[in-house]
């Protein structure tokens, strides 16, 4: 059985919009669908078949979800955004990928943008210092293909190759719940941006192996819901590099490439302030 678990912070049209797709383009797959409603000013409405769950107040992308844990039935939770649709027998087609190759703790798939072309963090490399580097410098748009600039959408692997990787997409994220239930879920240190990387940290590190199949499709009109968060908690990715960094990378590295990559966090913080200020 498949979990599928759904966040809803004021997308409620855009919710209903992908439960009506995996409605329309599911079949022979038990599922269930569970929307955490997560403080919303809008009201979401009752769906029949549609278990919610509603926060008193937005606990941000990993604690938002965390709290469908003790109501999931599945042998398998997918966190899937809410501005995600899903074509015709995807989600039947991914849970039979991962139920016959058991070394796979989770997988994700090819995620299209509205506009056809592909949403590069479909897959990412995690963000050591070499990779961020190349990641916030532009270097990887400079040289797509290279192989040691361009890790962190691995712009050396055609998007059409079956490959492990290392970090999924929070928008589609495919998971054995017994893996979820040993790393411990998501990582409430994250309030927006960071926790996808983190589970996929964790998943990796507990042996497992992850792996983007883009034989099976989405479609992510992005960023939907961080449109809705507003400038309040915009910037939370740098934050959320710094904390990633701190958690997994620190000790890792001499610390003298620490101060400089903590440095650098800094510089992008106080650009981003900049930015949104004028």
């Amino acid at each position: 059985m498949l979990s599928i678990v759904i966040l809803n912070y004021n997308t409620r049209d855009l919710t209903l919009a992908c439960i009506d797709s995996i409605i329309r383009n599911t079949s022979s797959l038990e599922y269930e669908i569970i929307v955490v409603d997560n403080g919303s000013t809008e009201k979401f409405p009752e769906v029949g078949g549609i278990k919610i769950l509603r926060n008193k107040k937005n606990l941000g992308f990993a604690a938002g979800n965390n709290v469908a844990k003790n109501v999931v039935k599945g042998e398998y939770v997918l966190f899937l955004n809410s501005d995600t649709l899903v074509p015709k027998d995807t989600l039947k087609g991914a849970v039979f990928f991962i139920d016959k190759n058991k070394e796979f703790g989770a997988i994700g798939v090819k995620i299209i943008l509205p506009s056809g072309g592909l949403d590069r963090d479909s897959r990412r490399s995690f963000p050591t210092p070499w990779v961020a580097l190349t990641h916030f410098s532009g270097l990887d748009r400079v040289f797509p293909k290279s192989k040691m600039f361009s890790k962190y959408w691995y712009g050396y692997k055609s998007p059409d190759q079956i490959s492990e990787v290392e970090v999924l997409q929070g928008a589609f994220f495919l998971v054995r719940k017994k893996i979820m239930d040993e790393v411990g879920w998501f990582s409430e240190d994250y309030f927006l941006d960071g926790e996808d990387i983190d589970l996929s940290w964790k998943i990796k590190e507990a042996g497992y192996k992850i792996v983007y199949n883009p034989n099976f499709v989405i479609t992510h009109i992005k960023k939907a819901t961080k449109n809705k968060v507003g400038l309040k908690f915009a910037g939370r990715g740098v934050e959320a590099m710094e904390i990633f960094y701190k958690k997994h990378l620190w000790g890792r590295y001499p610390w003298a490439l620490n101060i400089l990559v903590l440095f650098g966090i800094k510089v992008l913080k106080v650009l981003r302030r900049i930015i949104r200020k004028y």
